[in-house]
């Protein structure tokens, strides 16, 4: 699988104007209650702001397990027009909710928030303190409206746009 295509654009990014989604005035909060083998498993992108490493991508997961050292391991994949792509990496607790990602052949770690978690560990909503990136996830391609309303809500509350969030596709298997 191709990770290059994930790679040239994180690192890029950290070179040219990239567009933000949130208002960085408006404080960022990630959960306090995280709960890091709760969070591990198989989630779903069900929408994200528009980031260019993502361009084309349907069927999006991110795949968490975690290791016994405290760190999870990682795998983001997705489906494109030229085929399935993939790329993983390890995960660091850095403070509740909050994670150091590490992906494969990118030379530097990404703030991962996780700024809500519904009671049963259903859906989640992740964002970063830049306000460059932000995605809603589910155990399920499908999320229920209530969730995802409620969702959204917490996107706007942490300053996000949610007119930029996009719906990604999810084909049933």
């Amino acid at each position: 699988m191709r990770a290059v295509k994930y790679l040239i654009p994180l690192i890029l990014s950290a070179c040219v104007a990239f567009p933000t989604y949130r208002d960085t005035d408006v404080p960022i909060s990630s959960m306090a209650r995280f709960d890091p083998a709760e969070y591990a498993g198989l989630w779903y992108e069900v929408a994200s702001f528009p980031v260019p490493f993502q361009t084309g991508c349907r069927n999006t997961t991110a795949s968490y397990t975690a290791r016994s050292n405290g760190l999870l391991d990682v795998v983001n994949r997705c489906d494109t027009d030229d085929g399935p792509e993939m790329i993983s990496g390890t995960a660091e607790i850095v403070g509740p909710g909050r994670l150091a990602v590490r992906l494969e052949g990118v030379p530097f770690s990404a703030d991962y928030w996780v700024l809500w978690v519904d009671e049963g560990y259903r859906t989640a909503v992740v964002g970063v303190p830049s306000g460059r990136a932000g995605w809603i996830l589910n155990r399920t391609p499908e999320i229920p409206a209530d969730r995802l309303r409620a969702a959204k809500r917490v996107l706007e509350f942490n300053g996000y746009d949610i007119t930029q969030l996009s719906l990604t596709p999810q084909e049933t298997r």
